[in-house]
């Protein structure tokens, strides 16, 4: 892997200067810890929705259907949506005013029930996110994998990202940059892939003083078009 600061200087010619690149870099910054923790937990649980509903779908069109989206879950209260009885799921699954795809609205009883077992255990699910180290952010993607439903790879890491937690997500550019630094051979696709970015971010992270969202938008920035 070269100097993170070849990187950064790539991504700065590629974006026309070191302020210009600052600026795109600064438009999507995660929260401090304690305001995530603070968090309430009813919007992590729509912030999954949105992104699973997002994955294969146009984001446009479940954009256009958000507040129906908020009206037929109660606003994503984790008790009212982990209480989704299967008769209830079916008639959503015809509701027009919303993405009819009963696959994913079963998912959202699922990850509510995993939300409220966190607060269970932690105080609230923002808290354990909050708290959770980014050097450990793998585990924390394989937790929302095996413990939520349709929350794994892409979508966990959008997930993370969306409620402000410093995150990488291994879009096609940033993959294009780690297979470059020889970090990777190839998109990552288990365990071991992703152990090997852990690594690199956490190598970068240290040298740099940045958080995983700066790293992996700089990444991505590094890339021609």
């Amino acid at each position: 892997m070269r100097p993170f600061s070849a990187i950064l200087a790539d991504a700065a010619a590629l974006k026309g200067g070191d302020a210009i690149l600052e600026e795109r870099i600064g438009q999507v910054q995660p929260l401090s810890r304690d305001h995530l923790a603070n968090l309430p937990d009813h919007r992590i649980l729509a912030e999954m929705t949105r992104r699973i509903f997002s994955a294969g779908f146009s984001a446009t069109v479940v954009a256009a259907k958000w507040s129906s989206f908020e009206a037929a879950f109660a606003t994503f209260d984790p008790r009212a949506c982990a209480a989704l009885t299967d008769d209830r799921i079916t008639g959503l699954a015809a509701n027009p005013d919303i993405v009819r795809n009963r696959a994913k609205i079963a998912a959202i009883p699922v990850n509510a029930a995993f939300l409220l077992a966190l607060a269970r255990e932690h105080g609230s699910a923002a808290r354990f996110v909050a708290d959770r180290p980014e050097s450990d952010l793998v585990g924390l993607l394989r937790l929302f994998k095996e413990r939520g439903r349709h929350l794994g790879g892409d979508t966990g890491m959008r997930v993370l990202r969306a409620i402000g937690k410093p995150t990488f997500i291994t879009t096609k550019d940033v993959v294009a940059a780690l297979t470059r630094e020889g970090v990777l051979t190839r998109p990552p696709s288990g365990a071991r892939d992703l152990a090997l970015v852990q690594r690199a971010f956490n190598h970068w992270s240290t040298e740099t003083g940045r958080n995983f969202t700066e790293i992996s938008r700089i990444l991505a920035f590094s890339v021609p078009p």
